[in-house]
């Protein structure tokens, strides 16, 4: 049996030592410690890469703490909107949702665009029928509430002003993630966002994008990205990453960094990912001050951490 291993992301941002509780920051290595521990599981029990992926995000789209299912923002309308995504590396199969609302965890939707339909990204009212059709329960605007996230929102609403998932002194990107290595070396990438506070004209991000927030191949690796996904979507990030693995001959960590520190920068993005590769081998890059994140190897290794040290 081969090495395996499963990275999992929460947001980056501004995410300074100091700023937070120590309360606060149990919380968050506590609810990134339980997404890790039950995607591992699954690849411990021989299960695959892609239930893995899915399991540890839809744990972090149950946990308010982070932009994403139940945490998920406030649109300029008071609702919320929510993408979703997630491919496979061996077939490079691929399912992706986007400005859903209602649905409790978006990656399982996802999920199933990708086993059930033919296609790859649903969005809005098509996406919603296809939920419908899969028996799908639309939950309750309450279900989805959350006093900080609300306060985001009251902020800023009636003006032009949109934020990702932040506030002044607390800047940071709360899109979650996930990617896999299993014990057969395939992998798989999956990412969930609520988007940004305030958005209008059903603005999409690069989460539910193929190739700009979410990708898996086998040959190169698997990515998932948060940030500021405009940037993202522009410098097709995670493809970028496999483009230089595949036809500049990169290492994961060269080609990682190059991207993360490098073209994205120069486009003026900022923002993180996580990337594994089919020998198990593990990269989180952040050109940020922190990225909530953490990861389990098969040989042993396990951290969790929010800051850049």
């Amino acid at each position: 049996m081969q090495p395996f291993s499963i990275a999992i992301h929460g947001g980056a941002g501004t995410l300074v030592r100091g700023m937070m509780t120590s309360e606060k920051e149990q919380a968050y290595n506590a609810a990134l410690d339980r997404a890790l521990s039950i995607g591992y599981s699954i690849l411990e029990k021989n299960g695959t890469a892609t239930e893995a992926v899915c399991a540890a995000v839809t744990s972090l789209e149950d946990c308010p703490l982070f932009n994403a299912g139940k945490g998920s923002v406030f649109t300029a309308q008071g609702t919320h909107e929510m993408d979703a995504a997630l491919m496979e590396g061996a077939s490079r199969n691929a399912g992706a949702v986007a400005l859903v609302s209602g649905i409790k965890n978006p990656i399982q939707l996802a999920r199933d665009v990708m086993l059930h339909s033919q296609h790859v990204l649903l969005a809005g009212e098509g996406a919603m029928a296809f939920a419908a059709q899969r028996g799908y329960e639309t939950l309750p605007p309450s279900y989805f509430f959350d006093a900080f996230r609300h306060g985001q929102w009251t902020s800023i609403k009636d003006s032009d002003t949109v934020q990702l998932d932040h506030v002044k002194g607390d800047h940071k990107f709360g899109t979650v993630g996930a990617v896999a290595c299993d014990c057969n070396g395939n992998l798989a990438a999956a990412t969930s966002t609520g988007g940004m506070t305030n958005k209008k004209f059903g603005r999409i991000g690069d989460s539910p994008l193929i190739g700009s927030g979410t990708y898996a191949n086998n040959q190169t690796c698997a990515v998932s990205c948060t940030g500021s996904g405009e940037f993202f979507i522009r410098g097709n990030v995670a493809y970028d990453v496999s483009c230089l693995i595949s036809y500049a001959g990169k290492s994961l960590t060269e080609a990682c960094n190059e991207v993360v520190h490098k073209h994205l920068i120069a486009l003026g993005g900022d923002g993180g990912l996580i990337a594994v590769n089919a020998q198990a081998e593990i990269t989180m890059a952040f050109n940020t001050e922190g990225m909530y994140r953490g990861y389990r190897h098969s040989q042993g290794y396990h951290f969790i951490g929010i800051y850049e040290n």
